[in-house]
């Protein structure tokens, strides 16, 4: 091998353990799960952490983009960012969904706890109900009213009488003089049918006196001469 072979296979031989040293991803995503959630308060307190962390890894990708492109090999600088950003985007996904998972299963026991609770009052109340059932009340019954026995009622009712009396005598007396009217009516009536019949008595006994005289003139005459 020539000298400047053997100059240009050692210069190959650099600029490839350059390629590997930039080509070198970061390190992998761990595999242990972040630690359990404890109480409500700390689960809450991992989410809001965890919003804030992204932003900061957000905040440290941008500024690595920038050293970045000053470098010689800036994909393979790029490419090493990426993956730590989403290395790191992985570990606080992780930690959130763990306390999220936290805060729902506590949700779920404390609707549980709440619905024993309110079952255990109510198998109370149906127990206490059966040992001790309530009395059925009668129902009130109407007061009947008592009489009232004072001078003014008294007084009232006597007179309330008297007007039902007075009355009642009225009308007894209306009756009465109905009556004797009906009576006179009935007498006069026929006392002018009796009147009517006299004349008409009167007046045949004229007409057949004064035809009984004609006939009596008549056959008192002599019968005319003949010639």
């Amino acid at each position: 091998m020539t000298p400047h072979s053997m100059l240009r296979a050692g210069a190959l031989l650099a600029f490839a353990s350059v390629l590997a040293a930039c080509s070198t991803t970061g390190p992998a995503a761990p595999d242990v799960p972040p630690p359990a959630s404890t109480s409500t308060a700390q689960a809450q307190e991992r989410l809001t952490a965890v919003a804030a962390e992204r932003r900061a890894i957000d905040t440290r990708y941008a500024e690595r983009e920038v050293v970045c492109y000053e470098k010689f090999f800036v994909n393979n600088c790029l490419e090493e960012a990426s993956e730590q950003q989403r290395i790191a985007l992985l570990e606080q996904r992780a930690i959130e969904i763990e306390a999220s998972r936290y805060l729902r299963q506590a949700k779920v026991d404390e609707r549980d706890r709440a619905l024993a609770v309110a079952e255990a009052a109510f198998q109370k109340e149906e127990a206490e109900l059966a040992a001790n059932p309530p009395a059925v009340k009668a129902p009130p019954t109407a007061a009947l009213p008592t009489p009232r026995t004072t001078p003014e009622s008294r007084a009232a009712r006597t007179k309330r009488l008297q007007e039902n009396e007075a009355r009642a005598q009225s009308a007894q007396a209306r009756a009465a003089q109905n009556v004797a009217a009906a009576e006179a009516r009935r007498v006069e009536s026929i006392e002018r049918q009796k009147q009517v019949a006299r004349r008409v008595a009167e007046r045949e006994a004229k007409a057949a006196k004064r035809a009984a005289d004609e006939a009596a003139k008549k056959a008192a005459q002599p019968p005319a001469a003949s010639n």
